[in-house]
């Protein structure tokens, strides 16, 4: 028992630990604020600190990280981020001529691969090589406007 008195920094250290290699088996960042509380709690101790002040460190900052912290870091963790998918990516993506675009006919090069193009609006016409922006994708046709510089 001396020893768990004398060293007991290592045994918050260990519950640290253990707390770790649980929350890598969970993902849920919860035994992660423990972890933390614990190591904060195996410092304190280093440092001298009585036993009853060690645990009520331990018990409050375990209850501050897990209502404050962690939420945050789980909704950033949790939530991806909002990208279009599919054809519908390509809207706003550089377009370049490579047949001429009329409301009739016409090929365009978006990301190295070529789509049948119409422009948006019906009276204008754009030659090979000029550089365009998707506007919308109309099932296996893009839609095209004439890039503003």
């Amino acid at each position: 028992m001396d020893w768990f008195g004398d060293d007991i920094w290592l045994t918050w250290a260990a519950l640290g630990v253990l707390m770790g290699l649980i929350e890598l088996a969970s993902g849920e960042l919860i035994f992660l604020m423990f972890g933390i509380a614990a190591f904060s709690a195996a410092l304190a101790a280093g440092f001298g600190a009585p036993i009853v002040l060690q645990m009520a460190l331990f018990g409050i900052l375990s209850v501050a990280l897990l209502a404050l912290v962690r939420p945050r870091i789980a909704a950033r963790v949790h939530d991806g981020p909002s990208l279009p998918l599919g054809q519908h990516g390509l809207v706003g993506q550089l377009a370049i001529v490579d047949e001429r675009v009329s409301r009739h006919a016409g090929r365009v090069v978006i990301n190295d691969v070529l789509w049948t193009a119409r422009p948006i609006d019906p009276e204008a016409t754009y030659e090979p090589g000029d550089e365009l922006l998707v506007a919308d994708i109309d099932g296996a046709v893009a839609r095209v406007v004439r890039k503003e510089s």
